[in-house]
């Protein structure tokens, strides 16, 4: 396990590798953090809203990273990834609803990224998908190096934003080297 990443001006929040008994809080923070985009299209059933605690358990059984992000005791965002042969994926980032807008999606994102470019093989790319109702997953992904692919409509009201980012010819920072991070 890497070691705990410090987050934010008072560096109040740490970014860890997230313990199977953390699922249940996770997939609480998660399901409030996608609240506002059910709302953004009208539509309380998209997927991390549906997605059950026993489906993010499996995934983790699964081999898929699991992130979260503490500030005092509370989880307060998380990731989910996972990279499969030169493949991979970000499935889930999200922060809750009262703690955003200050670093911790973006330190989430670049944890992830460092966990999932440690694997063997390395994947050449890592790839995210989003909502287009909302400005600001795009614009952390944009500043975080992603490109947009492609649109993909999944329903009249809700298309899906795909990003790609390509893997660094050697990773900074190796598997278990700690990383501390803070944002301005």
């Amino acid at each position: 396990m890497a070691a705990p990443e410090r987050v934010g001006a008072s560096a109040d929040v740490v970014v860890t590798e997230a313990e199977r008994e953390d699922v249940g809080e996770l997939w609480a923070v998660q399901r409030a953090a996608y609240v506002d985009e059910a709302q953004i299209y009208g539509d309380p059933f998209v997927l991390p809203l549906t997605e059950s605690r026993g489906q993010l358990l499996r995934a983790v059984d699964g081999g898929a990273v699991l992130l979260k992000a503490v500030c005092g005791g509370r989880i307060v965002g998380g990731a989910r990834g996972k990279a499969v042969g030169s493949a991979a994926t970000v499935a889930r980032l999200f922060v809750a609803p009262d703690r955003r807008r200050e670093g911790i999606g973006s330190a989430l994102l670049a944890a992830m990224e460092r966990r999932l470019l440690a694997a063997d093989p390395p994947p050449a790319a890592i790839t995210l998908a989003t909502g287009h109702g909302g400005r600001a997953v795009p614009e952390l992904l944009r500043a975080a190096g992603y490109r947009q692919t492609h649109r993909e409509a999944l329903h009249e009201h809700l298309t899906l934003l795909h990003f790609r980012k390509e893997a660094p010819a050697a990773p900074a920072g190796g598997p278990g080297e700690p990383v501390q991070e803070r944002v301005p």
